[in-house]
Order: structure tokens, then sequence, then C-alpha cells
């Protein structure tokens, strides 16, 4: 290709044609080569599998690549493709899903795939020190799992206003959408359910849909939704008496739809009990954060006959802690856990969380942490005694913190990430900072192991848990 022709898109806006699937993007979109004699451009359309050919019509270019919308799958892989298995009606309309037409095999097979290229491609690591990435861990539940949703809709437009009814009306107006994104435009798709929903988010839903309908002309402007599956906070608890925990017969925990940000959720993970506010970060698929958890547990204290009991963590640092469920659920394992954070009402989310599951004053605690000095609240902990355990935003760890981190140089590091480019980045600046300041004392980290758990089935997103060891 000329050079300063990279912007210059050799298909026209709404072309029409036909291309075959070479891969998959990271975030499930297919990837295929313009065809001759315009083979330098890429295409990107949803919905479609490798080996596929797909009928395709562009909306939008941009640098080397140009945005499709599938028209047709003409040449279906029937290896990978199995469309009896989709079990939403929206699916190929909402943006919300992207692999329902596959095997969940296939799904896992593809998310490992992920971690592997995001370390090839971001980490700058030689492969000698990139392990061979583990089998997804997959989720319990693959549909009924998302325990929050965010639908919106738009207030009436100007031109629907002119001609406004005054007739209380239970029909929804053509212009009104109540769900999420159509894929590939600005529009909302109306959704009257969302089988990744838990069942109590959609059972709330329809009501609130004919509230809104009822009275749309009362809104100025759009509005971004809340709903969230909670335990109702007296339907179980952890004062219950001895005779009823011990009945095996006892009902479960009634389930609520929060709807109000301000207001307190309630989740139960494994035996613990976690409150925070509705607006606040919790992870969204309930049903695996038990094996998630477990297993951040055994990395941490692997069974293997090198490490015997008086070398196993004593101490336990939770950066990024959120409203505590690393803390917590580890907290029986440590002998002191401190969960560091910078947001105040997270320490408050998190403090009163080890009080609600009758943790033992002074062993589970969570300080707020100073961005340029943040492992100084735990200066005290041993290092060669210490656990690490990393949970940042999609963005991931700032340099200054990775800096922290070095120095530091505690026994374990756990990473885990919601976006495993921005950790395969990361974990090659944690090793290249630790060669370059390594000695025979002090020592270096390597990457025991890598693996991918799936957070959001029928979703292209991945979650991504890597260790460090100290040698």
């Amino acid at each position: 290709m000329a050079q300063g022709v990279e912007w210059e898109s050799p298909f026209g806006f709404r072309e029409e044609l036909e291309v075959v699937v070479s891969a998959l993007s990271s975030n499930g979109d297919a990837l295929a080569i313009g065809p001759d004699p315009r083979n330098s451009w890429v295409i990107v359309a949803p919905f479609a599998l490798p080996g596929e050919r797909i009928r395709v019509r562009v909306y939008r270019s941009s640098r080397l690549h140009s945005f499709a919308d599938l028209l047709e799958v003409v040449s279906p892989n029937l290896e990978l493709r199995d469309n009896s298995r989709i079990g939403c009606k929206y699916f190929g309309k909402c943006s919300g899903c992207q692999y329902q037409m596959l095997s969940y095999e296939s799904q896992l097979d593809i998310k490992r795939n992920v971690v592997i290229k995001a370390y090839q491609n971001f980490s700058r690591l030689p492969e000698s020190s990139i392990p061979n990435v583990l089998p997804t861990i997959g989720s319990p539940l693959q549909y009924n799992y998302r325990t929050k949703i965010t639908p919106h809709f738009e207030a009436p437009p100007k031109r629907a206003r002119q001609t406004e009814s005054t007739d209380a009306s239970t029909s929804r107006p053509d212009w009104l959408r109540i769900g999420f994104n159509e894929i590939g435009k600005r529009t909302v798709l109306d959704i009257e359910e969302c089988p990744i929903a838990t069942p109590i988010l959609n059972e709330a839903f329809g009501p609130i849909r004919k509230d809104i309908i009822k009275n749309i002309w009362s809104y100025k402007k759009g509005v971004s939704l809340l709903l969230r599956d909670s335990v109702e906070p007296n339907s179980e608890n952890k004062q219950a008496t001895s005779n009823e925990t011990d009945n095996p017969l006892q009902e479960e925990e009634k389930h609520i739809c929060i709807t109000d940000p301000k207001a307190t959720v309630r989740e139960k993970v494994g035996d613990m009990f976690f409150e925070f506010p509705g607006h606040s970060f919790f992870q969204n698929n309930n049903s695996i954060l038990v094996p998630l958890t477990d297993y951040v547990r055994d990395a941490i204290f692997p069974t293997t006959p090198k490490q015997s009991p008086d070398q196993c963590p004593t101490h336990l640092v939770d950066a990024y802690c959120g409203s505590g469920l690393f803390s917590i659920m580890l907290c029986s394992h440590f002998q002191t856990v401190a969960g560091i954070e910078l947001s105040a009402d997270s320490i408050r989310s998190a403090s009163h969380n080890a009080h609600l599951n009758d943790i033992p004053e002074g062993r589970c605690t969570f300080r707020a942490g100073d961005a340029a000095n943040i492992f100084s609240v735990v200066s005290d902990f041993p290092r060669e005694k210490t656990a690490l355990i990393i949970d940042p935003p999609r963005k991931g760890c700032d340099e200054n913190f990775i800096d922290q981190l070095v120095v530091f140089r505690c026994k374990t590091v756990v990473y885990v990430s919601c976006n495993v480019h921005t950790q395969a980045r990361d974990i090659g600046m944690i090793l290249g900072k630790m060669a370059k300041r390594a000695d025979g004392e002090e020592g270096r980290y390597v990457v025991e192991s890598l693996r991918g758990f799936d957070l959001f089935p029928q979703t292209a997103h991945v979650e991504s848990v890597a260790v460090l060891r100290l040698i």
C-alpha cells in the first residue's frame, strides 16, 4: 500500500460484497481480507465465524479497515455454527452477545486464544517467559447469570411531542425503544427480556417497561436504568439460629430487584455476604465467584512438596479491593489481610462487609492508600510471607503503581483482570523492570501460570488470571 493512503477506503459507503472470514477479533467481530485487488484492506463484521463466506454491507471506514453489517452467511462453518443453540430472539441485532451460535466448549477455546494472542502481542515478553495458557474456566451458569443490567431509552423527540396524545396509553409509541444498543448503530433496540440476566431481573423489567410507557411524556431527557439482583436483607443472615442453619431443607434466600443507585445491594458468595451501593462495582456473574476466588487461593497456596508450611504466605494485600471480595473470601487462610483502595466509599463498604461476616477485629482491615505511595500502609508486612492480589479496572495499572510493586517485591502476585490486553502489557512491564534491578539476593518474578475465566458466557469478554512468583 502506498504511503499516506491508509485512511482511503477502497470500499464505498453501503457497498455490498462477499468475503471469507479469516479470524475473530478479541471483541468477537469477524475479520476478513477484502477481495482482489482490494486485499490490503480488512472488513470487520459481527456474528460470523472463521471459514464462513459472508455477504456484508459497508457502513463506516477507518484506518486500514471498514466496518460492515452482516447481511447473509452464504457458506456457514457447520463445525462451529449451530443456530439452534441461540437462546435469545434479539441475537443478531443486540450488541450484547456475540457467541450464542457456538457450543460452550468452542466459546471457551476462543477465549483461551484471546489470552494467548494478548500475551504474544502486548506483553513484549519472549516466548520462553510466557507459560502455556491453561484452559478457560467456564461459568456454572451460561444463561440467567448476569446480576446487573442497564437498559436505557430516549425521551420523546420534539416531533413526537407536537402530536402528543393526552390519553394515558398502555401501548408503546413506535419511536420509543427501551433496551440495549443495536449492533453497528447508535440506536436503542427495544428488548422485553434478556436471557443472560437473572430471572429476578427479567421479572422486574416487564413492570418497569409498562411504567415507562405509561409515563413517557413526563421524561425530559433520556434515562439509563439500573436493575441489580439482590438478596433480600432479612431473608437470610449471619445471625440465623443454629436450628435454621442446620436444617438442610431451609428455604433459599429470597431475591429482589434493586433499581435505586443509592440503595444497598446484598450478594451471597459461598457463605459470605457482601453489601454495597447499587451504583458501585461488583462482579456481575455471581455463579463463578466461588470458583474464581478458590482458584486465586489455590494459586497462592500451591499443593506442591517444594513448599513447606513455614514457607506459606501469612499476609495478604488486596490492591484495588473494592467491596472486599477477595480479602473476605480468603481471610481465613491468612493471619493478616489488608485491602487497599483509593475510594473512601469502597473502604466503607469493605469494612462493613468484614463486620457483616463476623471477621475478627484486626484480622482483615481496609486502608485508604495514597496513589503516590500506595504500599506504605502495609510497610510492616513481611515481604517473603506476603501475597498480593491486583484486580484493577480495564485500563490496568499505571506505571507509578508498577514501580511501587517492584520495590515492594512480595513473594506471590496474582493479577486478576477484566482486560487481558492491559494485563499483558502490565505483566511485561513488571518483568522488565524486575530484570533491570534484579540481583542474586532479591530475585525476580516469573509468570507461573495464565488462565482465562468466563464471567460473561455468550459474549466475547474473558477475565484473565496471571500468577507471578518470586524466584
